[in-house]
């Protein structure tokens, strides 16, 4: 992109018709675009181009390495964003992204439920999180395996200084738009089996589910967030 003002003008027309691609899929499922949270991810961007996408309305934001959340979010922190982290978060970092963050989406394991609700009480704040999901049982991803989750169900009230609030997923590596919906259903159906084995007080309102490839079959199939990278910035990142 030969300079900001292109790139500003590019990433608003991504913003919209990404947008724009959102709502009409949300109406395909009997929804509407305000049900859907758009976390734009800012994985491969600078400063400047996260600015532009912030001034285009993206006001969630994603990051999959604590070491690059935390720089980011200090960097533009006179910003109105949400930070989300999507990524795998280490025990040992929470601590310090603490502080900068709004959503976890990535919640892994029985260990990490628990280091975080030892922080959440120590800090007498909430943190709303979403458990991750292996659900294409790929070997290279994290997440729970779907039995897993299941059997975990029963026990989240052992973490009350939490928001356990819904599941993530991402679709299997190697899929296309159409093959990821069976993963997306899948998701959905596990939400909607577990929720009624949840003590009272657990609600698991939101499916984090869908990216650049396949944001509209997931959206149409329940999704309530997407984390959305390329679509956002074509034409802007060589």
């Amino acid at each position: 992109m030969s300079n900001l003002a292109d790139a500003r003008r590019r990433i608003a027309d991504n913003v919209a018709e990404v947008r724009q691609r959102m709502a009409e899929a949300a109406r395909r499922s009997g929804r509407t675009a305000d049900d859907v949270l758009l976390v734009a991810v800012t994985k491969y961007v600078g400063v400047e181009i996260m600015r532009l996408l912030i001034d285009a309305g993206c006001l969630a934001l994603g990051e999959s390495r604590p070491q690059d959340l935390w720089a980011k979010a200090d960097a533009i922190a006179d910003m109105p964003v949400q930070w989300h982290m999507i990524g795998h978060l280490q025990r040992n970092k929470i601590r310090r992204t603490w502080p900068r963050l709004s959503w976890l989406h990535s919640v892994d394991s029985q260990r990490l439920l628990v280091a975080l609700d030892r922080e959440a009480a120590a800090r007498s704040e909430p943190l709303p999180v979403l458990l991750e999901v292996n659900v294409s049982g790929d070997r290279d991803k994290t997440g729970f395996a779907c039995d897993e989750v299941a059997a975990l169900a029963h026990q989240l009230g052992q973490w009350p200084h939490l928001e356990i609030a819904g599941l993530m997923a991402m679709s299997a590596l190697e899929s296309n738009a159409e093959s990821a919906r069976q993963d997306f259903a899948q998701l959905r159906a596990l939400r909607d089996a577990l929720q009624p084995q949840c003590p009272p007080g657990i609600v698991l309102r939101h499916l984090s589910m869908g990216m650049s490839r396949d944001y509209e079959v997931a959206i149409e199939e329940g999704a309530t967030m997407v984390r959305i990278g390329s679509a956002l910035l074509e034409g802007v990142l060589a």
